[in-house]
């Protein structure tokens, strides 16, 4: 059966998604075309428009629309206290917490050297540079607890050890294998209570 261009454009598109496969984009494609193409435009209106707008905080790097993120501009925040993590939606979990008052500061990843991510492909020099010029006493690990998030965890660790600063990792409370993303707020608050100086 023929299938228009346009459909397949779409369908290879929807697979840049992650956990989307041919048929699971098919299956969105159908459905935007058949059904729902009001939502379709709504989807590509907010996407252009985020392309646009959105842009990292020169600080932290995480999403912002401004120079400088609303968290960064804050002056309630610890501005001694520094959270590494991995990803912007990361941080967001940690904020819908609640247990934490300092500062951010997102590497956008985490080293993979089976899918090619080193150390280039992250802010980690970035991050450098934000330790050695901010009076920051304390930083926090709070990467992904996977073998990617340890490893960049223990990278993380080694760029921070020449810098006379504290360095904590999340408690173990936060499961082997799990992903702040999807953890529940009880958990994560309690590792962030719990955490401990990293060895």
């Amino acid at each position: 059966m023929a299938v228009s261009p346009a459909i397949e454009a779409l369908k290879d598109a929807l697979k840049a998604l992650p956990g989307v496969g041919p048929k699971n984009a098919q299956r969105m494609a159908f459905h935007l075309m058949e059904r729902n193409r009001e939502g379709a435009q709504k989807i590509a209106d907010a996407l252009n428009h985020a392309l646009q707008a959105v842009t990292t905080c020169q600080r932290c790097n995480t999403f912002c629309e401004t120079e400088v993120c609303e968290i960064c501009s804050s002056d309630k925040r610890d501005r001694e206290l520094l959270c590494v993590v991995e990803t912007p939606a990361d941080l967001q979990a940690i904020e819908q917490v609640g247990a934490y008052q300092g500062l951010y500061f997102v590497l956008m990843g985490r080293l993979s050297p089976l899918e090619g991510i080193g150390p280039d492909k992250l802010a980690f020099k970035r991050l450098g540079e934000i330790v050695a010029n901010n009076a920051i006493s304390e930083v926090v690990i709070a990467t992904n607890i996977t073998a990617e998030g340890e490893t960049t965890a223990d990278y993380t660790q080694q760029l921070l050890a020449p810098y006379d600063l504290t360095v904590t990792r999340l408690a173990r409370g936060v499961p082997v294998g799990g992903e702040l993303e999807y953890m529940d707020q009880r958990t994560l608050a309690a590792a962030f209570k719990d955490r401990r100086r990293a060895e």
